[in-house]
């Protein structure tokens, strides 16, 4: 599997769902479903897979604990998954002079990446700000799959 995500592109333009996995605090697996998408990080710039979860999930609780996640895409029989040490960007989780237009504008990044579009992106904002929207940016450290 070469390690880069030429692999998860390529799936994501197909169906942008992944399973996301992470870890609780007694070391069982906690599993969902996203949106998801390769992304450029607003810390680092490199490619990595973003997505979105909202400010009271369970999944925000379990990734500010363990530091880590992974996301798995697949296509018919084809799949790919990426791990790695995640970075919350959010209401909860702020980065250094970075507002709530910068978030904002982060989360509707993520949600394109994530194949995501919308009619009117000033409702987006609103609902994303209520529900405390958290962006997800998990660096690929393994990446795996069948091809």
């Amino acid at each position: 599997m070469p390690n880069d995500l030429d692999h998860v592109r390529s799936l994501a333009k197909e169906d942008s769902l992944a399973i996301v996995t992470t870890t609780r605090s007694d070391g069982t697996i906690h599993a969902s479903v996203v949106r998801a998408g390769v992304v450029d990080s607003p810390i680092t710039g490199e490619a990595c897979i973003g997505f979105v979860a909202g400010g009271a999930s369970r999944k925000l609780e379990h990734l500010r604990g363990s530091g880590r996640a992974a996301a798995v895409f697949r296509h018919g029989a084809d799949w790919v998954a990426v791990e790695g040490p995640v970075k919350l960007v959010g209401p909860e989780d702020r980065l250094e002079d970075f507002g709530a237009a910068q978030l904002a504008r982060l989360l509707r990044r993520v949600f394109v990446a994530a194949g995501g579009t919308h009619q009117d992106w000033d409702e987006f904002d609103r609902v994303m700000e209520a529900e405390g929207r958290t962006a997800i940016f998990v660096t690929p450290e393994r990446i795996s799959g069948n091809s």
